[in-house]
This record gives C-alpha cells, sequence and structure tokens, in this order.
C-alpha cells in the first residue's frame, strides 16, 4: 500500500480511472494523485479481475494513491469481493451504497478497515444522512457518481447546494470526499469550490472524449493544472 494516503490540506486532488497498469503510468506521469481501477466497459462501477488491479498498484509503486472498484453486488458477495481485491495492495476500495442496509454496510467494511468508500449514485436522490450513515458504518469515505455512463453528467442531475451539503456533510463525519460523473475540464472551477477532497474523471481525460478509448496523458496534464489552479473567483 502507499504511504501517502493522508488527506493533505491542498483540495481538490485528482483521481483518475484507468483499466491496466499501462493506462495507471499514463495517469502517474501526468501526476494525478489518485489512480483508480475501473473496467469501464462495465459501467460506473466495473470491478477489473485481483490480477489487473494487482499490477496496476505495482505499476504505481507507491507514488501515487490508489483505489479499486470491488462491484455494485451486495450482502455476503460485496463483503467477499471487498476481501479479495484489499489483497491485492489497494489503498482504497469502492462499493456501491444504493439499499445495502445497515448491519450489511458495516460488514462489507469491516472486510478492510479503514480503507473501503462507499459510491452513492446521484440518480437514486441521494439522502441527507448517507454520510452519517457509511461513518457509522466505518467507512473512511464517500463518493457521489452517475450510474448511467451515456454522457448525463453530475452537474445536470444535482444541483450545485446538494453537492456542497454532501461534501459538507463528509467533513462533518470524518470522511473523505469525492464527487464523479462524466466530468469535463470546464466543471473544474466550480466544483473545486465546494471543496471535495477529489474530483473523479475518466471519459473526460480519454481519447475523443470517449471513457472506452485510451486515457490521453495530455488531458490528464490539463486536468492536473487546472486542479491546482483553484476555483475561478468569478465561478457561478
Amino acid at each position: 500500500m502507499s504511504d501517502i494516503v493522508s488527506i493533505s490540506s491542498a483540495r481538490p486532488r485528482l483521481l483518475v480511472s484507468v483499466r491496466g497498469p499501462d493506462e495507471a503510468l499514463t495517469a502517474l506521469r501526468a501526476e494525478a494523485d489518485l489512480i483508480d481501477a475501473k473496467d469501464p466497459e462495465r459501467g460506473a462501477l466495473g470491478a477489473l479481475s485481483p490480477e489487473t488491479v494487482r499490477a496496476i498498484v505495482a505499476a504505481v509503486g507507491g507514488q501515487a494513491v490508489t483505489s479499486a472498484v470491488a462491484g455494485d453486488g451486495t450482502g455476503r458477495a460485496i463483503a467477499a469481493a471487498i476481501a479479495t481485491i484489499a489483497a491485492t495492495g489497494v489503498d482504497f476500495i469502492k462499493i456501491a451504497v444504493g439499499a445495502t442496509d445497515d448491519a450489511a454496510l458495516a460488514e462489507a467494511a469491516a472486510q478492510a478497515p479503514g480503507r473501503v468508500i462507499g459510491v452513492l449514485f446521484a440518480e437514486d436522490d441521494v439522502a441527507e444522512d448517507g454520510p452519517a450513515r457509511l461513518a457509522a458504518a466505518g467507512f473512511v469515505g464517500a463518493m457521489i457518481d452517475t450510474r448511467g455512463k451515456s454522457g448525463t453528467t453530475l452537474t445536470s442531475l444535482m444541483a450545485t447546494p446538494q453537492l456542497a451539503a454532501f461534501v459538507a456533510g463528509c467533513r462533518a463525519y470524518g470522511l473523505m470526499s469525492g464527487l464523479a460523473g462524466s466530468l469535463g475540464l470546464g466543471d473544474i472551477p466550480v466544483l473545486a469550490r465546494l471543496d471535495p477532497d477529489y474530483l473523479g474523471f475518466r471519459g473526460g481525460l480519454c481519447r475523443a472524449g470517449d471513457r472506452r478509448q485510451s486515457l490521453d496523458g495530455a488531458r490528464v496534464a490539463q486536468a492536473v493544472e487546472a486542479m491546482r489552479a483553484g476555483p475561478r473567483a468569478d465561478a457561478a
């Protein structure tokens, strides 16, 4: 596991989803902060094989924080998937929260203490008590993403005050926070003002803006530069 997983004072940071070690190196060379292992052919939470995740972790070599999707199952199935992905050495494991009850959430988090992040979907009318539930279950972080990957963006599904409330709720309960969902470079100034820990990208940083195509190192570098520039003072 990486030795740089602690939250720094500089927010937000750039999460880039990759599907293999070659893309992980592309993201790393462009100085992405968190390299996220995910299969773009299988939707928002498509899991890669443990072998591929292990290869991504090895390619990153502790030079950036890593995370991996464990899938979107429920109950004992997702608990077992978390344990399998945790064994790859990845820093954080992401799972869908959905309608999972509190007991199942706690069982899931217990498979990798201090490493599990819950993903809530913008299409599901994210509940205000989401951060509180996840913190009580032992999760270390929470993200909002979009389930559908047809180009509908996070910002078209949720208003800025809703996203701000989610980030504030995460902070109040000591959770890392992340926002993702078909984001582009133009979303960075506005969302950076909300001060999440991470903004997550895939399609917007791929060739032709297509999440199924390969990651474009130049676009990743542009995103890094925009993140470091911070929010625009005149962003509405």
